[in-house]
């Protein structure tokens, strides 16, 4: 069961989350790729998603926008690079929709280019959960890790564990 590409880890170049969850790869995978659930859950509170384009196929959209407590839209445009359903998702901010480059007026300054990667496997019940941020240098990589991506990504990976165990989801 283990065909994809195994992901290799450049420490110096990326970052990753790891952990593991009661909840089923299934409902993990749905948080990730249902838009409306994807909003609740994508982004540490008290920031929240407000709009969100996900195209689930190899050259669609993955497009997000944050809002700041005190109402600030922070659009992010990306490209989704792979999908194999309950397995692994991958997304860019390196290239928009279609796999065209992300234009100048697209990145702001001081923001970095990223692919992710989350990678989902079954364990017991539940689900080892990987996710990767990886980046094009060492200077992305340290921005991202400064702007708080290990606290960042764990809440959000906190808040999806919450929303997917509620009772709507556990049946």
């Amino acid at each position: 069961m283990n065909d994809l590409q195994p992901i290799t880890h450049n420490p110096s170049l990326d970052l990753m989350l790891e952990r593991t969850t009661h909840v089923p790869v299934e409902l993990v995978w749905r948080a990730w790729t249902e838009p409306e659930l994807l909003k609740q859950w994508f982004c540490p509170k008290p920031w929240s998603v407000s709009e969100v384009e996900l195209e689930l196929y190899p050259g669609g959209a993955f497009n997000t926008t944050m809002q700041s407590p005190e109402g600030e839209l922070f659009p992010s445009e990306g490209c989704v690079l792979q999908v194999v359903p309950q397995r692994r998702l991958v997304f860019t901010s390196a290239l928009i929709r279609g796999f065209r480059p992300q234009p100048p007026e697209g990145n702001p300054v001081g923001a970095f280019l990223f692919s992710g990667i989350v990678d989902l496997e079954a364990e017991g019940e539940g689900t080892r959960y990987r996710a990767y941020a990886i980046h094009g240098d060492s200077e992305g990589r340290n921005s991202h890790e400064a702007m708080g991506f290990h606290d960042g990504w764990g809440a959000a990976f906190d808040q999806l564990v919450e929303l997917m165990s509620s009772p709507e989801f556990r049946g």
